[in-house]
């Protein structure tokens, strides 16, 4: 905030830094606005350009820009991304397509499984998302067109698996490509997951860096691997903070696995963690009335959380017993959110059957919050620097305060990339649009494809 006050007031150039920024920090400004969506921010990470919100791997011009996983294939390195997101969702998206609007996600899809002017560059992808695989008509897809992706992989030489059978029977030596999508929509939140169905996001990053490494024994290269928690951005969104936190610790435990990783190779392989921004503008503390507050928050009040607030809200949308007090007071509150000390006034929203899961999600969201003394300014993105952290091979050049289109210059230095003549490729043959879109229906919430 003060960087931003500090150019505009002063009339300095986009890019003028404050002295605390030469030490730490993400900043996260795009071209035109200063709060950046994912889109844009992991175009920036992808391409190593400002653009507009929205925007999959195209500059502020809607032209296709190269990437650094496409530059990384055109040079011999293996590829991959593993996400709790849909593989075709704004971040991998934006590594791996072309579109104008993050919206495309069909489009987005096919351009994945190699059906664009470049052909596949993607080897590896872990995540959600099968309804844009799935053609018209099937039970599982979103698609507004007869296309069956799955089956275009599978012709194009994918190896394809849906389920956790699949996922465990992978050894390192599996063959790629290798696309695996666990879910129709994102990933299950954290608290919500069943391990049975779903893997965790670190059994994907330790399997998927297995399989590269494997693959890669033979090549001078090595490979690009692209992993996001996700959904941490998406309980930021609902202000859920019990899935929230259990994202966040769900993310610490694949750090943990790609850091002992890193240690094992540490003369050849860097990790970069860094998000694109932050959301929700969460406050760790919170005032809760006029008298000045007591310094402190309350985790515990966290910690027997049983369900999200987004698996929770329809149930109350759809809910059509004779009781729905009880239900609220007994299942809900008390025994889901381990809250029995609820007001009328937090209870009346709940109890309103005419509230639709937005409006009910944020009410549990913001019961929860209370307890806990956590405070939110808002259920999209805030302009904040974020957190940095790098380890391993030449990790000491990304110290101090970056734009965050010196993570995509890092990527490039570091592994020895042009993305210009991939650039030059692109546009010489665009890749199709979408001249339409139309956003998934319910259950799916409209928050999973606009932010």
């Amino acid at each position: 905030m003060a960087r931003n006050y500090y150019q505009v007031i002063n009339n300095k150039p986009y890019g003028t830094q404050l002295p605390l920024d030469t030490i730490l920090g993400v900043n996260l400004n795009l071209a035109p606005h200063i709060v950046t969506d994912s889109a844009a921010g992991a175009t920036a990470f992808a391409c190593a350009i400002k653009t507009y919100n929205g925007a999959i791997g195209v500059d502020p011009e809607q032209r296709a820009c190269g990437t650094v996983l496409e530059a990384a294939k055109a040079v011999g390195y293996t590829t991959g991304f593993v996400v709790t997101s849909r593989v075709t969702h704004a971040t991998p998206a934006s590594f791996s397509a072309h579109v104008i609007n993050r919206n495309f996600e069909n489009q987005i899809a096919l351009q994945q499984i190699g059906n664009y002017t470049l052909g596949r560059n993607v080897d590896l992808m872990f995540g959600g998302g099968l309804c844009h695989f799935k053609p018209i008509g099937d039970p599982m897809s979103c698609r507004l067109d007869n296309i069956n992706v799955l089956e275009l992989a599978q012709q194009s030489g994918w190896s394809v698996g849906t389920d956790r059978q699949s996922f465990e029977a992978l050894a390192d030596t599996s063959s790629l490509p290798l696309l695996q999508v666990f879910t129709k929509d994102h990933m299950s939140f954290e608290i919500d997951r069943d391990p049975k169905k779903e893997p965790s996001l670190k059994e994907m990053a330790i399997k998927a860096l297995s399989i590269l490494t494997e693959n890669t024994k033979k090549s001078d290269k090595g490979f690009f691997l692209m992993i996001e928690g996700s959904r941490i951005d998406m309980a930021g969104h609902n202000n859920d903070p019990a899935s929230h936190v259990r994202e966040i610790l769900a993310y610490n435990e694949a750090i943990e696995a790609v850091k002992a990783y890193v240690e094992q190779n540490s003369d050849t392989t860097v990790m970069i963690s860094v998000s694109d921004h932050e959301t929700g503008g969460l406050s760790v503390a919170r005032q809760l009335n006029a008298t000045y507050p007591v310094y402190q928050w309350h985790p515990e009040a966290l910690r027997d959380v049983k369900r999200s607030t987004e698996i929770i809200a329809p149930l109350l949308v759809t809910f059509t017993g004779t009781d729905r007090r009880a239900f609220v007071t007994k299942t809900v509150l008390k025994e889901w959110l381990a809250v029995s000390d609820i007001t009328e006034e937090e209870i009346k929203p709940l109890l309103d059957p005419t509230r639709d899961a937005s409006q009910i999600t944020s009410q549990l969201g913001l019961i929860i919050s209370r307890r806990a003394e956590l405070g939110w300014a808002t259920h999209g993105h805030s302009a904040v620097d974020v957190n940095l952290y790098a380890y391993g091979l030449n990790s000491k050049y990304l110290r101090g305060n970056h734009e965050n289109t010196d993570i995509g210059h890092f990527i490039i230095s570091q592994l020895g990339l042009d993305l210009d003549p991939i650039t030059e490729k692109l546009r010489k043959d665009p890749p199709r649009q979408s001249s339409s879109f139309v956003e998934v229906a319910a259950p799916y919430s409209p928050i999973h494809y606009n932010h």
